[in-house]
């Protein structure tokens, strides 16, 4: 049996995805409907073309994933000179955009509540690492690994 990869997100996944963060919340930037991290802007969806507004890390990483994967990723001339990249709503897979919303949270989000959350996660990843069939998870967690660097 193979297993079927969906790529897309629906709007209530992106919304359970968003409001996962700690302290995420809906409101509104310009006027538009979005998600907010203590009032700093997180991420909307953009309804002109069903698109995902992502905050990245710089230009050249914005250029980066532009080039890597057009299908996905685009920008229109709003965001040309802006750190933002545009998600395709239907293409971007779950697993992606709650990785791209990680790495946003982790800057915007309050420093004590970044420590508290990576402290739970840590805690959570402790007791999983008790099961017992914890060890022939990490082996296939390790061995995926390795198996996406080479």
């Amino acid at each position: 049996m193979t297993a079927k990869t969906t790529r897309g997100v629906s709007h209530a996944e992106l919304r359970k995805i968003a409001l996962s963060f700690p302290a995420t919340s809906e409101g509104t930037s310009y006027g538009k409907p979005s998600f907010l991290v203590g009032g700093k802007f997180f991420t909307r969806l953009r309804s002109e073309d069903d698109s995902l507004v992502l905050i990245v890390g710089s230009i050249d990483e914005r250029d980066m994933l532009l080039e890597s994967d057009p299908a996905l990723f685009h920008i229109t001339d709003h965001y040309r000179n802006y750190p933002a990249v545009l998600a395709r709503r239907t293409v971007i897979d779950a697993a992606v955009l709650q990785g791209m919303l990680e790495r946003r949270w982790r800057l915007i989000a309050p420093k004590k509540l970044v420590k508290e959350h990576q402290a739970r996660n840590a805690c959570a990843t402790s007791r999983a690492s008790d099961h017992p069939s914890s060890g022939a998870r990490q082996a296939r967690a390790t061995f995926s690994r390795k198996g996406r660097r080479g």
